[in-house]
């Protein structure tokens, strides 16, 4: 499984990097980190037994919707 981030519907609120740090972090100003990686859409890697749940969780919490579990 991996998750998918829509970076034009993400406002950065961050509730991502509480659910599941080691996956989401917000850089210096404030940005989801991926946005550095990519334009409008972030994909993953395969994740991890752990990892999926801890995206479930951080896709649950997002106010925007803009996560979500891919494969």
């Amino acid at each position: 499984m991996k998750f998918a981030v829509d970076l034009t519907q993400c406002e950065n609120h961050g509730q991502c990097a509480f659910a599941a740090p080691r996956l989401f972090a917000l850089d210096d100003e404030g940005q989801l980190s991926y946005r550095h990686e990519a334009d409008e859409e972030f994909t993953s890697a395969e994740l991890t037994g752990d990892d999926e749940d801890a995206v479930a969780s951080a896709a649950d919490m997002c106010p925007m919707q803009a996560i979500r579990l891919v494969g």
